[in-house]
């Protein structure tokens, strides 16, 4: 027989038909086999780890056959030390089981950081230096110098720092600046209508001192006050433009919409 009447043969079709049917059952078997080993379309959504301690979480995970990993602490005065304070991935998302969820939890100790030199070089250059590395201005005075503007001594609860000191990252320094002249003077800003944050950083910026922080009677919990502006300072600029250095600012804050709406008028 011809390989051409083969091919057209009864006998060759019936086979190949089989041979179809055989790799098609084959290819469902493996599909169906694939599917109920991957638990295709079965997910359970993650518990919410947030607040809770890598033990209690491991726990909970193990109840849910999760595998619970933590990748990273960072620290914040906002909630306790040791507890989660983020996790991938988030809380009610779907996923199989033996899934590995990510945590990362709130240190026990501050972060610390290493103090850059900032003695011997202007107080603009050694402000920028200290917000760089996570730190805050204090308390801004003078002293009699010949190199005006100079950071002479850099303090922190009355002990002098210097460079390579490792402090508590979001902690406070004192500086000691040099002036040429004890009655040397900055233009005073007018803080009414701003924030208390931006407030703070015209204030040093402007080579002058945050005083007392004074809230009036609006304010009904802490969360009022990143709604809060300046409605009143001490001394205003009214009273002069002009004011000597490393003087003391205080400012009183509100939420009242009427006060606000009154300095905004003003402002217009």
């Amino acid at each position: 027989m011809s390989f051409k009447k083969f091919i057209v043969s009864r006998l060759f079709l019936v086979n190949l038909l089989l041979a179809i049917i055989l790799v098609a059952i084959i290819i469902f078997v493996a599909l169906e086999s694939l599917d109920s080993y991957t638990r295709h379309g079965q997910s359970n959504p993650v518990p919410d780890f947030k607040g809770l301690t890598p033990t209690e979480a491991i726990e909970i995970a193990t109840q849910q056959n999760l595998v619970i990993v933590v990748i990273d602490s960072v620290f914040t005065d906002e909630v306790n030390p040791g507890e989660v304070i983020e996790q991938v991935p988030d809380a009610g998302f779907g996923v199989k089981n033996n899934r590995t969820i990510f945590l990362t939890i709130n240190s026990t100790q501050k972060e610390q950081v290493v103090l850059p030199k900032l003695t011997d070089i202007s107080f603009r250059q050694a402000q920028v230096l200290v917000e760089n590395c996570g730190l805050l201005i204090g308390e801004i005075s003078y002293q009699p110098s010949e190199y005006n503007n100079l950071v002479l001594k850099v303090e922190q609860d009355s002990m002098e720092l210097f460079q390579g000191k490792v402090v508590l990252k979001g902690s406070k320094v004192n500086f000691i600046i040099g002036r040429d002249s004890e009655n040397e003077q900055t233009s005073l800003p007018d803080l009414k209508g701003e924030n208390i944050e931006n407030a703070k950083k015209i204030i040093t910026d402007a080579m002058l001192n945050f005083g007392v922080l004074i809230y009036d009677e609006s304010f009904i919990s802490a969360e009022d006050s990143t709604n809060a502006i300046i409605w009143k300072q001490r001394p205003d600029v009214n009273s002069g433009s002009l004011i000597r250095m490393g003087t003391s600012v205080d400012l009183w804050v509100t939420v009242d919409e009427e006060k606000i709406n009154i300095i905004t008028e003003q402002e217009l």
